[in-house]
């Protein structure tokens, strides 16, 4: 199963080792270096330039930096994530707001 992560981006909910809130203010002191030294190897992925990042998901090959709040996609990843079809999600209208069951 995966979980959308916005843009085009999804991935295997079985990747995800943590999702992290970019605007927690109790964030452990490490978070920072960790984020920096993440980008510094070329192993952060912003989903998006237009938006703000409101969340970090942690995966062994790197970090993605998602628009979508940790609370969403925590939300979206217990609830098994996308059980829809990739077409479904990048079909001939990817405009198109709701998506078939």
């Amino acid at each position: 199963m995966f979980i959308h992560l916005g843009g085009n981006k999804m991935i295997r909910i079985s990747e995800v080792i943590t999702i992290l809130d970019a605007g927690n203010r109790r964030s452990p002191i490490t978070l920072i270096p960790f984020l920096d030294e993440v980008e510094r190897q070329g192993r952060m992925e912003r989903i998006t330039t237009q938006e703000e990042v409101k969340s970090y998901v942690v995966t062994r090959t790197g970090v993605f930096a998602s628009p979508i709040s940790s609370l969403t996609l925590l939300k979206r990843a217990q609830q098994g994530g996308s059980r829809r079809g990739i077409d479904e999600w990048y079909g001939p209208d990817p405009e198109k707001k709701e998506l078939k069951e």
